[in-house]
């Protein structure tokens, strides 16, 4: 199929890009890598009137450590640069351990983390893992900018809390505590194929191996990436063993999430797979975090 008529535009800089949102707002779209708007538009799944292409703005290319805020990532950083990164495998390893999973090849050398998470497509992975890592988004229009906390940032299927004429330009990822640990995991019919169902898991421990906080968070179990509270929470200044991993993965996978049926899987299979994933990836992270 062929997209529906549209109106291109290239902005040579963010004001110009600002200027045409602020003029079309809920019109127009933004086009990134364009790995998940344009097979959207060729389905005539998304039928914007103008596309505004930011490609041109290499300011937004950029991944970099702040001292105070973290590793910084602009929004136009490709999954391709995110997985070269020195900086990512050193002060944000684990989306350094998660990118290979994403797609294939071609399709990291595309798309960009601004466009993963504005897209909130609820099977996708960097979503979940932006969650698990507390991390925070900076959008813009003409009238200024704005900081999002990641737990507020998604609002349902495909939803998320930007206004129209917003775009996003930075994602920041807090530093690592002390004692860290971190594991990601899914499963899919094939490498590269949408995830039946994916969970990350963030934690770190104190001196005597207790957990100070963990977040355990899946994807491909709702409508939007789901933080797994009440299994989270059981973690709580406990230390690793057989018992509490096996508590928390019922936990998880019975109380934290209400998996749908689809072509890919059906939901008593889905639960099964987040019990077996969460007991995985929780004791690969503990495993880290004592080492």
């Amino acid at each position: 199929m062929k997209p529906c008529t549209f109106e291109y535009y290239k902005p040579s800089s963010m004001e110009e890009a600002l200027d045409l949102m602020h003029q079309y707002g809920g019109e127009a779209k933004i086009l990134a890598g364009g790995q998940s708007l344009v097979p959207a538009m060729n389905f005539r799944l998304a039928t914007p009137g103008i596309l505004i292409d930011i490609n041109g703005l290499q300011d937004l290319s950029y991944i970099k450590e702040h001292r105070k805020h973290g590793v910084l990532i602009g929004a136009m950083a490709r999954y391709s640069e995110l997985e070269k990164s020195d900086v990512v495998a050193k002060k944000c390893p684990l989306l350094h351990e998660t990118i290979p999973y994403i797609a294939h090849p071609q399709i990291r050398n595309r798309g960009t983390m601004g466009g993963s998470l504005v897209h909130a497509d609820p099977a996708a992975e960097l979503p979940a893992v932006m969650l698990a890592l507390d991390a925070s988004l900076r959008l813009r229009n003409k009238d200024g900018e704005r900081v999002v906390a990641i737990t507020d940032f998604f609002t349902g299927m495909f939803g998320t809390a930007m206004k129209e004429d917003e775009i996003l330009t930075e994602v920041a990822i807090p530093h690592m505590p002390k004692r860290y640990g971190f594991a990601f995991d899914e499963v899919s019919r094939r490498h590269g194929d949408y995830a039946m169902v994916g969970v990350a898991v963030s934690l770190n421990v104190d001196r005597k191996g207790r957990c100070e906080k963990g977040k355990i968070v899946f994807f491909s179990v709702g409508d939007a990436p789901v933080f797994a509270e009440k299994a989270s929470q059981l973690l709580d200044k406990q230390n690793v063993s057989e018992e509490l991993l096996e508590n928390i993965a019922n936990v998880a996978s019975s109380e934290d999430i209400e998996p749908g049926s689809d072509i890919h899987a059906s939901a008593d299979y889905r639960r099964h797979l987040a019990k077996v994933l969460t007991k995985k990836t929780l004791k690969r992270a503990f495993d880290k975090a004592l080492a």
